[in-house]
């Protein structure tokens, strides 16, 4: 006879080894699936490229107003060498990167706040609806009158567009929690510090992590906005410069730089999210 419980040890050998290689074979599938979404997305992009080259070349398209990619790289290239177009990727990106964490840091809080006094909640909601809902172009001029024509009516521009909305969803977030996570640690004597921390913040921080992907965008738009109104330098007013002269080469050249930066900002929080996710 064998020993006793050998049997039952030797089958949770055997699973445990069934599940690792099951675990295995998933891990393999999604790095295959997601090696040929980079390939197809790749694929694309490249068609695109090549469809507008050969439409300028053969002048399917105005030139004058499209130009083309072989024209755009050409003129990146030459400006690659020179200081000051650095120096207005540096403005743009710098007056991003400080509207960007101003605003969610901001948002963040103050969803926090409202949250933790439902009657300042009630005191507040209709007036964030209705900020919300105005047009940022139209306080441009107001911010510029306020902090004078320079960074940090370019960074209010921004944060009239990322605060609210980070706001609105972090307090939704909190406040969509299901009741009986709070009411557990409320019968264990938990304070309503400790239901924050425990519990609400914890369920939220998906929702945070969206709201910061979120607001790459959103900061990206209010300093380009903010920069058509006011800036003697940033991508913004090259755009803006572009069309006053009419090159639009000098345009389209700054929206793909705007595009691979605001694509970096984007996969840089995504790698953060990956970080905290590994470490809790």
């Amino acid at each position: 006879m064998g020993e006793p419980g050998k049997g039952a040890f030797s089958s949770q050998e055997n699973g445990g080894a069934w599940l690792d290689d099951m675990h295995a074979v998933h891990l393999r599938r999604k790095r295959k699936e997601s090696r040929l979404v980079l390939a197809v997305q790749l694929l694309l992009l490249a068609v695109f490229f090549a469809l507008w080259e050969v439409a300028g070349r053969l002048s399917w398209i105005d030139v004058l107003l499209f130009s083309y990619p072989s024209k755009i790289a050409l003129y990146l290239s030459q400006q690659a060498v020179t200081l000051e177009w650095w120096g207005h990727i540096g403005v743009t990106v710098g007056e991003t990167a400080v509207g960007f964490l101003l605003g969610t840091l901001a948002g963040t809080l103050l969803a926090v706040l409202i949250w933790w006094s439902p009657f300042l909640s009630k005191v507040l909601d209709p007036y964030m609806v209705v900020f919300n809902s105005m047009p940022k172009v139209a306080l441009g001029p107001i911010f510029i009158v306020m902090f004078g024509g320079g960074f940090t009516a370019i960074v209010m521009t921004t944060l009239s567009i990322t605060v609210i909305v980070t706001t609105l969803v972090v307090y939704n977030s909190f406040s969509e929690v299901d009741p009986n996570y709070v009411k557990v640690v409320r019968t264990f004597g938990g304070s309503k510090a400790q239901r924050f921390r425990r519990v609400i913040l914890p369920v939220s921080f998906p929702a945070i992590i969206s709201t910061l992907k979120v607001n790459v965008g959103m900061a990206w738009v209010g300093v380009i906005v903010g920069e058509f109104l006011v800036a003697k330098s940033g991508l913004g007013y090259l755009i803006m410069y572009g069309f006053q002269v009419f090159n639009f080469t000098i345009v389209l050249s700054s929206l793909l730089v705007i595009a691979v930066a605001a694509t970096g900002m984007y996969q840089l929080v995504v790698y953060i999210e990956k970080l905290l996710l590994r470490s809790r």
